[in-house]
């Protein structure tokens, strides 16, 4: 890869442990890593930064590390705003849209993961999870991981999983469930093929079964004893909304929290994604064993699902990280935007004091990057991954923000990024996705997406 060096930075936002910024900035990188971060005077004077292989103009450019995002279903992009679930609940929601997910692919697969990185990219983000949970066909995980590798995202895919059918008292139609020991063998056929645990990993397998309403408590407890043999990380929905509360309560005589914890699913290497519905003892339990959260402000809100309590649990100490979720239960995959709604959501339900723009940011970086467990990713500093993005200032969305660029990227309307640097390969340049021609890549997912949406309105 070589040296870049990007120089007379308008506003560089390191978003390290000091919170650092330079006016006319300049970052170096080295291959894949950073090297060096400062003023232009300073950073450009370097001998390996005078002989860089390229240097970027950052004139006119915010730049700051890129965004991390925690929880996705990126083959929900074949499915949003369907008419007959643009009002439902959760369950309603779900049971309205697996017979369509049933008719998912391999194909299907690859494309909606193309379409929803790329959105990401564009909308800021470098690193991103992606939980597949049902696999009906010839579907596999593998084509997202091929997807990612081909546009250059850092990717850290979830094997997830459903075993509890509506037979057995399950959500999810028997059709598109699997047997525990099918889920197991491919968990991990794809850890020893895929997961790479060194620093600056490009790929990591995670063990993610999905929900407590949809999966049995024998894949529970055997996905957690796997993940933790092979070093992989753990990740499920939990607390997400009252419904499954009273399952919880009704099934196994527990709240969400406790039945998790029951089956060893809480930890330091276990996230979960929504967390809502957790109350003060729950928000203490999940800081004292190290467990984390993504927070989906826009999913929450779509579905009706609730306004998570993150200012208590950052406050508690709990590792809180942000997630798009789903492009069907947000139906949009826009990491800034997502950032904005986090931040305005907290302040509609505790004031305009509960959460500041660098505190929203730092859930998108250092948050989710302490989330997944690593610290390569999430800040601008020397040693971190060459992971960063730049967005114009001269714009007409920021028109009268030039006193204090930085809170214009959340509370002016969400853009897209010109520049985008991931593992230091520039990804995004003058606003542009490089190596992938859009425009076919779309209409071949409008094609898939009409099709499964055909097959499974015959079948109904």
């Amino acid at each position: 890869m070589g040296s870049l060096l990007i120089r007379d930075i308008a506003c560089l936002v390191t978003l390290d442990k000091e919170r650092r910024r330079f006016v006319d900035g300049a970052v170096l990188l080295r291959d894949h890593v950073i090297a060096a971060v400062g003023t232009t005077a300073e950073v450009a004077a370097l001998p390996e930064a005078m002989a860089a292989d390229q240097v970027i103009s950052g004139r006119n450019l915010l730049v700051m590390p890129g965004l991390v995002n925690t929880h996705h279903h990126l083959y929900q992009t074949l499915t949003r705003a369907l008419p007959e679930a643009q009002d439902a609940k959760l369950f309603k929601w779900l049971r309205t849209l697996y017979p369509i997910w049933g008719e998912l692919t391999d194909e299907a697969v690859y494309v909606s993961t193309l379409v929803g990185l790329a959105e990401l990219i564009l909308s800021g983000c470098t690193t991103t999870t992606d939980h597949l949970y049902l696999f009906p066909n010839d579907a596999t995980l593998d084509p997202s991981i091929r997807a990612a590798g081909e546009i250059g995202m850092r990717f850290q895919p979830c094997r997830g999983s459903m075993s509890l059918g509506r037979s057995q008292g399950g959500l999810p139609p028997d059709h598109v469930v699997q047997d525990r020991d099918t889920i197991l063998a491919d968990t991990e056929r794809l850890i020893k093929r895929y997961h790479d645990p060194a620093p600056y990993a490009m790929c990591r397998i995670v063990v993610a079964p999905c929900s407590p309403f949809s999966v049995t408590e024998d894949l529970m407890r055997e996905s957690a004893a796997l993940a933790r043999r092979h070093g992989a990380l753990l990740h499920t929905h939990l607390a997400e909304t009252l419904d499954e509360e009273a399952f919880c309560l009704e099934r196994f005589g527990r709240r969400p929290l406790a039945y998790a914890e029951a089956l060893d699913w809480v930890g330091p290497d276990v996230w979960y994604a929504h967390g809502v519905h957790f109350n003060d003892a729950e928000i203490a339990r999940l800081a004292e064993t190290g467990t984390g959260v993504a927070h989906c402000p826009g999913s929450n809100m779509r579905l009706g699902s609730g306004i998570a309590r993150v200012v208590e649990m950052r406050r508690a100490g709990v590792r809180v990280g942000l997630a798009v979720d789903g492009s069907a239960s947000n139906d949009a995959s826009h990491l800034l935007g997502e950032a904005r709604l986090a931040l305005l959501l907290q302040r509609v339900a505790k004031g305009a004091e509960a959460m500041s723009v660098v505190e929203a940011l730092e859930m998108a970086t250092s948050g989710g990057a302490a989330v997944l467990g690593r610290d390569d990713i999430g800040a601008l500093a020397p040693g971190k991954a060459a992971d960063l993005i730049g967005i114009r200032l001269d714009r007409l969305e920021y028109a009268g923000a030039w006193l204090d660029p930085l809170p214009a990227t959340l509370l002016c309307a969400p853009v897209n990024v010109e520049l985008s640097v991931i593992h230091g390969r520039v990804v995004v340049e003058g606003g542009e996705l490089a190596g992938l021609d859009l425009p076919p890549l779309l209409e071949r997912h409008r094609r898939i997406s009409r099709e499964m949406i055909e097959r499974a309105r015959a079948r109904a």
